[in-house]
């Protein structure tokens, strides 16, 4: 049974001939008559009754001309569906949390202006590793890649900006910063930290490893925003790009903290497959970032 044979057979219940049928669907009447006598041995029933020169619907027909209708219409809604998956345009960009809230709005804001029709997917990138493998699979279109820098030869990037790490604490009673303090100094400390796997979170306990300098205490959050208002209410310190912050810094709700230490450089990158296409929308995508990025 395939939707050809279910359209002949509706045409025919309506019409009640085989041969204004042909006309109708421009087929053979031979071809009418084969594709009815074909439905009728599949489902094992007559469909039409043959009186003479004439057909009629037999009950078992009129069952099936409700059903065949019900079929050729979700056959319809089917196609429009797959049409508007097919012909909507879908950009899955890849970012850590820093980004999506303190970056990248504005570069939205600008692309959506040109390209209002386009589907914009986030999902959450913390390491080059996980850029370079979403990218590879087809599961992003573009990444923005916020790490110390690795060699990707399958990628290409575009550098959009150096970030810039800090310690920040709660501002002292007498809002005068801290002393210069290094990382030895943390085992007096309660660190409030992103998730594990995020990029800067791995250099810094690398780091802490190395020097033998453990927190009192360290304490994992999901949200940027959660660790921020814990740290201005005093229950530790944390480590953060500098722009998720420089909100509080300047209204002096959080203190940066100077340190001895020095950590690698943290990049922000614009990356892709080296062998992607890229469509219209995603190089203007890509042209916009770059510009607004120049602005940070």
């Amino acid at each position: 049974m395939d939707i050809k044979q279910l359209q002949t057979f509706l045409t025919a219940s309506e019409t009640l001939s085989f041969t204004q049928t042909a006309q109708l669907l421009d087929y053979a009447q031979s071809s009418i008559t084969a594709q009815i006598k074909s439905l009728e041995e599949e489902l094992g029933v007559v469909l039409f009754e043959r009186l003479g020169k004439r057909i009629t619907l037999t009950e078992e027909g009129q069952r099936l001309q409700q059903y065949a209708q019900k079929m050729l219409d979700l056959n319809v809604e089917m196609k429009k569906a797959v049409l508007n998956e097919q012909t909507q345009a879908v950009l899955k960009i890849g970012a850590q949390e820093s980004q999506c809230v303190y970056r990248l709005p504005s570069v939205l804001q600008q692309f959506q202006k040109s390209h209002p029709q386009v589907k914009i997917i986030f999902k959450p990138v913390h390491t080059t590793e996980i850029a370079k493998d979403l990218l590879q699979s087809g599961n992003l279109d573009i990444a923005f890649i916020t790490d110390a820098y690795k060699e990707t030869p399958m990628l290409h990037r575009e550098r959009l900006i150096q970030e810039q790490l800090v310690f920040v604490s709660a501002p002292t009673d007498s809002n005068e910063e801290r002393a210069v303090f290094s990382l030895q100094q943390l085992s007096n400390e309660t660190m409030l930290l992103t998730e594990s796997g995020c990029s800067y979170r791995n250099q810094l306990e690398v780091q802490l490893q190395q020097e033998a300098a453990l927190p009192i205490q360290m304490i994992e959050f999901a949200s940027i925003e959660a660790i921020k208002q814990c740290v201005m209410a005093g229950l530790g310190i944390t480590f953060l790009p500098k722009m998720v912050v420089e909100e509080e810094l300047k209204n002096k709700r959080l203190q940066e903290l100077v340190t001895s230490t020095k950590l690698a450089n943290i990049f922000t990158d614009i990356a892709w497959h080296k062998d992607k296409h890229i469509s219209p929308y995603l190089a203007d995508f890509i042209e916009i970032a770059m510009k607004m990025y120049k602005k940070f």
